[in-house]
């Protein structure tokens, strides 16, 4: 299998011997389009092309963009920043190449140069920073974010705003986010403020810290919960570090590339102390695996960021990695897996998950074809690009067999996703993920034991 984009290391570029025609520093590192001969072996694995037919909107195309800029052949303009930022950036593409170039790399390189250049003005600015800089950072904001949710869906309002239709004010693909919004709950940072260390319900074999993540501690919550379980039970000390916060990735799929790593050093610091992060959303993994991308022009925090990247690690992987107990209770579901694209094509992590959920008594899985195709949520590309997030998510929903009960994954975006698709296309699947089928079947085992 092709090398991960996350798991190739390249020298740092230095910015003051480079012959870029980029303005700012930072800008999309040469190493990494060096090595690509515009072979094509990229144009099947990429969902934009597929759906286009058009070379600006395939992996070569866009390398090539990203190359004429630097060559000052091309402008930092509307017609380079369209084709840049309708990338989803899955990492399909380096999957694919021969060479292993990282175009997720350089398509966020560029993201970062086009947002100096050309700064989200208006509503999108102002929406831009209400989120990216006023939400997402901010623990105690998404808290009370969570509370009004939990408001919202607890005292009827849901109800009444959505019988009267009062949301057909909205665009169409938001009142689909809204049908499909999860039963907030208390985030576990929260419930676990007060506590230095979960235990393990047994003999401690490990000691591991958790990121919650910013969204996922909000949103899904619930999930947060199963793997606090799954780990404890299996022999686990768990710490949450207080000082964690929201991972970045969201800010520099969106060119924002110095909160990023505001965010990066903020975690790097939260974490330092921590022998194994163990991280249940692809997307968050993925980036805190790239934090060293991050920091290619300053050695003392690439270092740093380096050493932290190694202890990164998906929840799926660290236990197929350490061993886990296998559950005697049943769930006798057909199920098929999905493939997060930043599990599988940014961490290489594929067959472990599957092997979990193989190890649950009762479950049969059923082949997915394209498992790994993106299913067009992409951090919030399905918010920004909703029309293509559609298409994509379309022909995803496609490949999902008609037969199965569940689908399960391991990235809160794409859980999102497809469950606006099992609802777009009249599907009843429940949309879960890895560890929460096996937190289940733990829960079952022990309920059966204690009614003995």
């Amino acid at each position: 299998m092709s090398q991960t984009a996350s798991s190739v290391k390249k020298e740092p570029a230095c910015s003051t011997t480079s012959l870029s025609n980029y303005l700012w520093s930072d800008h999309p590192d040469e190493n990494k389009w060096a090595d690509c001969v515009h072979c094509g072996m990229c144009l099947e694995a990429c969902p934009t092309y597929e759906i286009t037919g058009q070379e600006q909107h395939s992996p070569r195309g866009r390398v090539h963009l990203i190359k004429s800029v630097s060559e000052g052949k091309l402008k930092v303009n509307e017609q380079f920043m369209d084709p840049v930022f309708a990338c989803l950036d899955c990492k399909a593409c380096t999957t694919a190449c021969p060479a292993d170039v990282d175009v997720g790399g350089l398509i966020e390189e560029a993201r970062g140069q086009i947002r100096q250049a050309m700064p989200l003005t208006g509503w999108k600015g102002t929406v831009s920073k209400l989120f990216l800089q006023g939400l997402f950072p901010h623990q105690n904001r998404l808290n009370s974010l969570g509370n009004l949710l939990k408001i919202y869906q607890k005292s009827g309002v849901q109800k009444v705003v959505r019988k009267t239709g009062m949301l057909h004010v909205m665009p169409q693909h938001l009142m689909e986010m809204e049908a499909i919004m999860p039963e907030v709950k208390d985030s576990v940072r929260k419930k676990y403020k007060n506590e230095q260390v979960v235990k393990s319900k047994g003999e401690t074999k490990h000691e591991v810290s958790l990121l919650t993540g910013c969204v996922m501690d909000v949103m899904f919550s619930d999930i947060n919960e199963s793997t606090v379980n799954v780990l404890t039970r299996n022999g686990n000390d768990v710490t949450i570090p207080q000082t964690q916060t929201c991972c970045g990735a969201l800010h520099v799929h969106a060119g924002d590339r110095e909160t990023g790593r505001k965010l990066a050093k903020q975690n790097i610091e939260a974490f330092k102390d921590s022998e194994k992060v163990i991280v249940n959303a692809a997307g968050c993994g993925c980036a805190m695996k790239e934090y060293p991308e991050l920091f290619r022009e300053d050695p003392e925090w690439r270092d740093k960021a380096e050493a932290f990247s190694e202890k990164v690690e998906d929840i799926s992987k660290y236990l197929y990695d350490t061993g886990y107990e296998t559950p005697k209770a049943e769930i006798n579901k057909r199920i098929t897996y999905h493939d997060a694209c930043h599990l599988a094509h940014g961490q290489g992590v594929r067959q472990q998950p599957r092997d979990l959920l193989l190890d649950i008594p009762g479950v049969e899985m059923v082949h997915m074809p394209n498992a790994d195709r993106c299913c067009g949520s992409a951090g919030i590309y399905n918010i920004t690009n909703p029309e293509m997030a559609g298409e994509v998510l379309e022909s995803k929903m496609e490949n999902v067999p008609e037969d199965v009960e569940m689908i399960a994954m391991g990235n809160p975006g794409c859980m999102l996703q497809m469950a606006m698709g099992v609802q777009k296309y009249g599907r009843n699947q429940q949309i879960v993920h890895t560890v929460q089928l096996l937190d289940w079947a733990y829960q079952k085992e022990d309920s059966v034991k204690e009614g003995e």
